[in-house]
């Protein structure tokens, strides 16, 4: 078992304080709002009602990985053990169920329950469909619900129907409010300085792991905050800035100094095809040369074989420079099956779809600019100039509360994402902050 550091004063407020229907924790990460939850919680598994208990995130992994195991060396297995093979657990010796809630389909998990007390991990992440399900179920006199978030759209479903709506409200200085919200709720608001534990190093190496723009704002000073504006903010096109580089740094010999390249690419016939290299070395990811081919401007469109072949004289003619290049991968964008067949007939080697979880690349850029770790080559003339006009579809955002940004211009900033994601095996080490990764994964 673990020892617990000492609560925070407004940690251990929200506690004595979560005597609500809905008792929901939001704000930044690392921000104490966890442990405050989950001895909340624990305290009404022992006292509270008797009836089936839940716990859900939005996937089983991440549940066990921000949740389960932590209870597990809180308590110990004599008091909190899993039965995953049963989708269950016991807990303080009480019968819990463990779900997870990806998607709307998971409503099945919790139909025909009748429970007494529910915990929800990431509560923004879960589906609303699941979440208005997961409140019915709770009907056995007395039911509470416990749950986190971090921060997301303002015009998220659990901010507008549910969090500014509570009756009790612990805001992010600390004061206490008595509302006139229609709902038995109560809410409480964390930012990152909240938690007097965490070393001053490690805050100050996740302030500048998200270092500006929307990642800051939420996960560092825990606001719901609108994606408006340039989607990096913060980048700096200038050469003399902290992005750009004229040169890789380089050994005695004239070789860069990277360890491994990757290749990703943005596929396009029509719209513009965008390859970057990207190298892995210096403790940096460098996006070392870029190849595009733009058919409108050029007045000739290419097919796979034609843009297979590009590739491979483009890299051969790469080595006088930088040295023979032998990609650890290639990761092209996942619509583009038959670009990516035409790769596998052509005999290259480690060929597969990237990784297009949008907002989930987008923070994981973010983060590396911010702690400038990521640099791109000058030479990358289209990408650098695409990055300024990278920006947020703010029609979406207010009209349907979805973040995304706006399809225009978006071809480099869309292969750096492919890049960067798959270069995550060899990045995330350099964070001295070890929640940083979890929380690139939008982890709580």
């Amino acid at each position: 078992m673990t020892d617990l550091a000492p609560l925070s004063p407004k940690a251990a407020r929200s506690v004595r304080l979560a005597t609500r229907r809905l008792n929901i924790w939001e704000g930044s990460v690392r921000s104490g709002k966890t442990v405050a939850s989950l001895l909340a919680w624990l305290a009404f598994v022992r006292h509270g009602p008797a009836g089936n208990l839940a716990m859900v995130g939005k996937t089983e992994r991440t549940l066990r990985r921000n949740i389960i195991d932590p209870l597990v060396d809180l308590l110990g297995e004599q008091r909190a053990r899993p039965h995953w093979a049963r989708g269950e657990m016991t807990l303080l010796g009480r019968r819990v169920y463990l779900a997870g809630a990806n998607d709307e389909a998971a409503v099945g998990k919790i139909q025909g329950l009748t429970l007494a007390g529910a915990y929800v991990d990431e509560a923004s992440l879960v589906p609303e469909g699941f979440w208005s399900m997961l409140l019915t179920r709770l009907s056995i006199g007395g039911a509470r619900l416990y749950a986190t978030s971090n921060p997301d759209n303002p015009h998220h479903w659990l901010k507008r129907d549910y969090l500014d709506r509570a009756d009790v409200w612990l805001d992010h200085d600390g004061r206490e409010h008595r509302l006139d919200g229609p709902l038995n709720l109560a809410r409480f608001s964390f930012r990152l300085r909240d938690n007097p534990t965490l070393p001053p190093e490690y805050v100050a190496a996740l302030e500048a792991e998200f270092g500006f723009g929307l990642w800051r704002k939420r996960y560092v000073d825990g606001l719901w905050v609108l994606a408006e504006g340039a989607v990096y903010d913060g980048f700096d096109p200038d050469p003399a800035g902290p992005h750009v580089v004229d040169d890789l740094p380089r050994d005695a010999s004239g070789r860069p100094l990277v360890d491994t390249w990757l290749v990703s690419v943005d596929y396009g016939t029509v719209n513009p095809f965008v390859a970057l290299l990207v190298g892995v070395g210096d403790d940096r990811l460098y996006v070392a040369r870029e190849w595009r081919w733009d058919s409108r401007a050029r007045g000739r469109q290419m097919t796979d074989g034609d843009y297979s072949a590009a590739l491979r004289a483009w890299l051969e003619g790469l080595a006088s420079d930088l040295g023979p290049i032998v990609p650890a991968g290639i990761f092209v964008d996942p619509s583009a099956a038959s670009f990516i067949a035409q790769l596998h007939r052509d005999g290259w080697a480690r060929v597969r779809g990237a990784d297009n979880a949008v907002l989930d690349g987008i923070r994981a850029v973010s983060a590396l600019l911010g702690a400038g770790r990521l640099v791109i080559h000058r030479s990358c003339t289209g990408l650098i100039g695409e990055m300024a006009g990278y920006v947020w579809d703010e029609k979406a955002a207010k009209d349907r509360g979805v973040e995304q940004p706006l399809k225009v211009d978006d071809h480099g900033p869309d292969a750096l994402r492919y890049g960067v994601v798959a270069a995550r095996r060899w990045w995330r080490h350099w964070f001295t902050a070890s929640r940083t990764a979890a929380a690139l994964d939008a982890a709580a």
